[in-house]
């Protein structure tokens, strides 16, 4: 399907894919990217614990809109495949349910996955966008693979072991292994990521000599993205000055 975008100069074409993960069945994911032949830069979207829901597939038109190709995986595909869940208490405590059955190993298999997917149809370089839950996985897949950049929109749990993908050891001890720009975007207020996450994780970035930002938006909470336009515009800013300095379409 081929629409216009309402926040970039390409039309955009949207499709569900799959994506070969190993031996298993397939990972189910949505595709968005410009109608334009390319090639262009290639962007694994990181989910929130929610699925890959309307507010995923939103950030995915933006991007392929900008000129990106933009693949956001279903990152439940082994025990919920395609399910996408309420924003509201229940989805919520259904998502953390969901997110005690990922393991760290399983995660950058899916993420790898899709990052050989986009290079395969052309597009080079390729980094990541994460929200939330897709923050976390973003920073520690830049600590796996050849990223150009991630951005982390709101990851929480970096500096613990509170979930699966914090073990054995906090994702953020693997931060010397990141070789690409990371931008970190967070809320003053935001509770998944209080004062001293952000503290840590600023001191760890800049301790590992990663070329870095990191940025605190006053009075937004967490998934500002959906809820504070002004954090969001600047924030839209932020990473696609992040994408287009390492590869623009």
């Amino acid at each position: 399907m081929t629409t216009q975008s309402a926040t970039g100069p390409y039309a955009i074409q949207v499709e569900h894919v799959d994506v070969r993960v190993g031996e298993g069945p397939p990972m189910g994911a949505y595709l968005a990217r410009p109608a334009d032949p390319g090639p262009f830069p290639g962007v694994v979207v990181g989910m929130e614990l929610f699925g890959v829901d309307a507010a995923v597939r939103d950030v995915c038109d933006r991007l392929a809109g900008l000129g990106f190709v933009a693949l956001a995986p279903d990152l439940h595909h082994r025990t919920a495949p395609g399910e996408e869940l309420a924003r509201d208490p229940a989805g919520r405590e259904r998502g953390f349910e969901l997110l005690g059955l990922m393991t760290r190993t399983t995660v950058l298999q899916d993420v790898g996955a899709c990052i050989d997917h986009l290079r395969a149809s052309g597009s080079e370089p390729v980094s990541m966008v994460g929200l939330s839950l897709g923050g976390h996985i973003a920073y520690l897949a830049a600590t796996a693979f050849d990223l150009a950049a991630v951005a982390v929109l709101y990851g929480g749990w970096l500096p613990t072991t509170d979930i699966p993908l914090g073990r054995p050891q906090p994702t953020l001890s693997l931060t010397p292994s990141i070789t690409g720009k990371v931008l970190f975007l967070v809320g003053e207020d935001d509770q998944v990521v209080p004062p001293g996450h952000r503290s840590e994780i600023a001191d760890a970035l800049r301790e590992a000599g990663v070329d870095h930002e990191v940025v605190v938006y006053p009075g937004a909470g967490h998934g500002f993205l959906n809820t504070d336009p002004a954090a969001a515009a600047d924030a839209w800013q932020r990473v696609h000055t992040l994408l287009t300095g390492v590869g623009a379409a």
